[in-house]
């Protein structure tokens, strides 16, 4: 656990900080959120930001964001009285933590991050082998390749073969190449100098050197293009890697896991991805099944969901009845675990007891997950939906397609490009264009990169 202590080290914090520091946490300190910003762009990596309330953590956290840089913000502060919580929260942090410093509350705040709420839970015997497998090749620092259908938990599965490493008390840096346009990745990914380029007003450390001595998480690795292709190849051989505007290469001591939810060699049929590539980063596979296909660890994820979000929500005790849960066990997740996670976080806040039902279980669209719709129901609406495009164009046809789908995964840009069948690139630009067009786009899930 990285901790980055931001704000005038006075007597209350530097007890919190021993604190930390006594639970194996490695501290940091800068005095303002702008040194804060700055550390972090040059590679000082932080798990935690723990933020005196005094400082601006709304420009704080915007400046990070503007930096694409995504770390939890903890307040903490001598004034206890509900409204200075109140208003740490509203601009961001996820916590307040009152001071004088107590410690077992330091201790359940860095427990929470270190966990990361990312529990690897599994019990049909399909998973198991996976993990299995997983656990066999941790140890190594041989590349492995996480591929499966969105949401199944191949980030989920990647923190777990990392934890499992000789590379675990290391840092762990995740990139979502789908995540950031093209001219912006190549200095995400391997830094730049002052001067590179417009706007590089300061070095930027990228992944690569962030990640140095720990594990690096490239997130949808189809995604990228070609020519970052053969520079990422470059840097997975020698191990070496070249920040734009730089002089002379940086050696960089990491090991490389990529995720897919496409067919990688499929890509490389069609050209769109680098076969010489593609051997290096699949030299183990693991494949995380469906859920569909692992049925025994519905139930037991449901329960987790259920438990953890009761408690997050204080509303602890929560289950699900057998109605509940039968309706859990027949429905397909199309959305894997994620889909899975949100119902259960959307039951736990619509059940007035303790005692979940199935009307409590919906899905994506507010349909009971249980709930089938009469044949001839269906037959209507389906005309009814064919009718409705009479007149249209095709582009208005696809737009609608494109909104409506969106709109059915909760703004969730990965999940809507998978069931259309569009690369993730294809649906941002056609989602830039329609907000060009002054047409209302359904924004992405808190937290998550449009």
């Amino acid at each position: 656990m990285r901790i980055l202590i931001v704000g005038p080290l006075n007597g209350q914090i530097a007890a919190a900080t021993k604190i930390a520091m006594d639970r194996g946490a490695k501290v940091a300190h800068v005095d303002t959120g702008e040194q804060a910003t700055s550390a972090l762009r040059n590679g000082r990596g932080a798990d935690l930001l723990m933020v005196d309330v005094r400082i601006d953590i709304a420009a704080l956290i915007a400046a990070n964001e503007a930096e694409r840089i995504a770390v939890p913000v903890i307040a903490c502060g001598i004034e206890t009285d509900p409204e200075t919580a109140g208003r740490a929260i509203r601009a961001g942090a996820l916590e307040f933590v009152p001071l004088p410093p107590d410690a077992a509350l330091i201790a359940a705040v860095l427990q929470a991050i270190a966990r990361d709420t990312r529990d690897m839970v599994a019990t049909d015997p399909a998973m198991k082998q996976v993990i299995a497998l997983a656990d066999q090749i941790a140890g190594s620092d041989a590349s492995v390749l996480i591929t499966g259908e969105s949401g199944v938990g191949k980030e989920v599965m990647a923190r777990h073969v990392h934890a499992q490493s000789k590379r675990a008390n290391a840092p762990f840096i995740a990139i979502n190449v789908a995540a950031i346009p093209d001219n912006l990745l190549e200095s995400e990914l391997f830094g730049h100098e002052r001067g590179a380029f417009t706007g590089a007003v300061a070095r930027r450390i990228g992944k690569f050197e962030e990640a140095d001595g720990g594990t690096l998480l490239l997130d949808e690795i189809s995604e990228m293009d070609l020519r970052l292709q053969a520079k990422l190849l470059r840097a997975i051989q020698e191990r070496v890697i070249d920040r734009l505007g730089g002089a002379k290469p940086v050696a960089v001591n990491i090991r490389i896991l990529a995720t897919a939810n496409r067919d990688l060699a499929e890509c490389v049929r069609l050209g769109t991805f680098r076969e010489d590539l593609l051997y290096r980063l699949n030299v183990v596979n693991l494949r995380i099944p469906p859920l569909r296909e692992r049925k025994g660890d519905i139930a037991a994820l449901a329960a987790f969901f259920v438990r953890k979000y009761g408690e997050s929500n204080g509303r602890p005790g929560r289950t699900l009845n057998a109605a509940a849960l039968e309706a859990v066990m027949s429905y397909r997740w199309p959305g894997n675990v994620r889909e899975l996670e949100n119902a259960m976080h959307r039951a736990v806040l619509l059940s007035n007891s303790a005692e979940i039902g199935p009307d409590a279980i919906r899905a994506p669209d507010g349909a009971p997950v249980g709930a089938v719709a009469p044949r001839a129901d269906a037959a209507t609406r389906a005309v009814d939906a064919a009718r409705g495009m009479v007149g249209k164009t095709v582009a208005e046809v696809e737009q609608d397609l494109i909104l409506d789908t969106l709109s059915h995964c909760l703004g969730n840009r990965t999940h809507a490009a998978n069931i259309l069948g569009i690369s993730i690139r294809t649906l941002r630009n056609k989602l830039k264009q329609y907000s060009e067009e002054g047409i209302d786009v359904p924004p992405p899930p808190m937290g998550v990169a449009a």
